[in-house]
């Protein structure tokens, strides 16, 4: 997610941080060099233009350009003001006073409204409410059943009238059914329609009409760039959104999308889609974001996560809390287990401070052969050899190859990777972060680690 964009920007920081005491010759080339990042990853040039023009406003501050720490200063500020584009808070769903309160999915065809409902739903029911899915396109082949069974998976009701063929009568008759069982939220996932079809928005009018809304979600595939602005201006201006859903954001390493669509429509983004499971879509807050796209990290996500997927046994050690002098293979394990269950590992890395640039380089493929492979060696091993791996030697070794359907190679690879972890954790512990830190993880990269 917006790895290019990430990258371009570190770039201009970086060579910044090379100069020493700031010019303001030196803020205006780095301008440029913003400027070309920024409209390079398909953010709108009005965007740009009002973000930049307050970055240099305040970067060119005398005592801006005096401090010792200008570069932090500078990063400091495009950070804020990249916020501010973003739309500066979190705007959570709208609170409602009539129940069940509806959630109305809008869209372009094949912008991911049906997964995102289900998505959706989930989240709501990790909220502690009682969804209802309303299969409302008609009109797309199979969509009612891609409904039926994400609603299935995810454990929550689908409301589908099959005899019906009026979104608006099938719309009318699930409130009725959702006021019946107690339902609090019912999320309607109509059909994909262009802006432009007339037939299909006055439809969709009727609906909002018939429904009152407590909210009309824009789904945009992010990786339309800058056509998703203009798609949610047009639905603005037709139907009246309350905010935005960006989907595929895992997929978009430009970023323009999420950085132009609140401040030209003045919709805010509520959610965005991340991924492919359940439980893949995550709230927007535009200050993480901005973190992120500086390669400042997301700490706060990575910790939510954390909490949310990671659930100890009895007597395991959690994440992070592993006593270091006493770590085993066992442990690592473990660990790799939980983090597997947090999500691709590439963007857990790119939530991590200064790592934006390596998450790109990991393939989620990769990734889970990786993991088999691991735990294949390590379960081939003994209690005492997983406990103690300093005991193993190339008879050992070989041995444990071979139960694993691997080679001694894959074995010296992993004890290698092992101590490298141990040797690593020290370290950071110690707040000493070494430049080589993605070589040592084993990430190949041409890229500098950014210092």
């Amino acid at each position: 997610m917006l790895d290019i964009l990430t990258e371009k920007i570190d770039s201009v920081f970086r060579k910044l941080g090379n100069r020493g005491r700031l010019t303001e010759k030196d803020v205006d080339d780095s301008i440029r060099q913003l400027r070309l990042a920024l409209l390079g990853a398909d953010v709108s040039y009005k965007v740009v233009k009002q973000l930049l023009l307050k970055v240099r406003e305040r970067a060119i501050d005398a005592e801006v350009l005096r401090s010792l720490s200008a570069i932090q200063q500078i990063t400091k500020i495009v950070y804020e003001e990249i916020t501010e584009i973003l739309g500066r808070e979190r705007h959570d769903l709208c609170t409602y006073k009539n129940i069940p309160a509806v959630i109305l999915l809008v869209g372009l065809q094949g912008s991911g409204k049906t997964t995102t409902a289900a998505k959706l739903a989930v989240y709501l029911k990790q909220k502690g409410e009682f969804p209802l899915l309303v299969a409302a396109d008609t009109r797309r082949p199979a969509a009612r059943k891609q409904l039926q069974l994400l609603g299935e998976a995810a454990g929550v009701p689908v409301f589908d009238e099959i005899a019906e063929v009026m979104p608006v009568n099938i719309c009318a008759h699930a409130y009725a059914e959702a006021q019946k069982k107690g339902i609090t939220r019912m999320i309607v996932d109509t059909q994909g329609r262009l802006h432009v079809d007339g037939m299909l928005m006055e439809e969709l009018a009727e609906i909002k009409a018939k429904l009152q809304p407590s909210e009309v979600l824009l789904t945009v595939d992010a990786m339309t760039g800058q056509d998703a602005v203009k798609i949610a201006e047009e639905f603005q201006k037709q139907i009246g959104l309350t905010g935005a859903v960006l989907t595929k954001m895992d997929g978009d390493a430009r970023g323009g999308a999420a950085l132009s669509i609140s401040f030209i429509t003045g919709v805010p983004i509520k959610f965005i889609g991340i991924g492919e499971s359940s439980r893949s879509l995550e709230p927007f807050y535009p200050e993480r974001l901005a973190s992120r796209i500086l390669n400042m990290g997301d700490m706060a996500t990575f910790i939510e996560r954390a909490e949310q997927v990671v659930q100890p046994r009895k007597g395991q050690k959690p994440i992070g809390k592993t006593n270091l002098s006493e770590l085993d293979l066992e442990d690592l394990l473990e660990q790799m287990r939980q983090l597997h269950k947090m999500g691709p590992l590439g963007q857990l890395i790119g939530m991590v401070p200064g790592f934006s640039s390596f998450s790109s380089r990991l393939s989620g493929e990769d990734e889970e052969k990786q993991i088999k492979k691991m735990e294949a060696i390590i379960l081939s091993m003994t209690p005492e050899e997983r406990h103690n791996p300093d005991m193993l030697n190339g008879s050992r070794r070989y041995r444990i190859s071979r139960g694993s359907g691997t080679t001694p190679q894959d074995v010296n690879q992993l004890l290698k990777q092992f101590y490298q972890v141990k040797k690593l954790s020290k370290m950071v512990s110690r707040g000493k972060l070494p430049k080589d830190m993605g070589r040592m993880l084993g990430m190949s990269t041409k890229h500098n680690h950014p210092k």
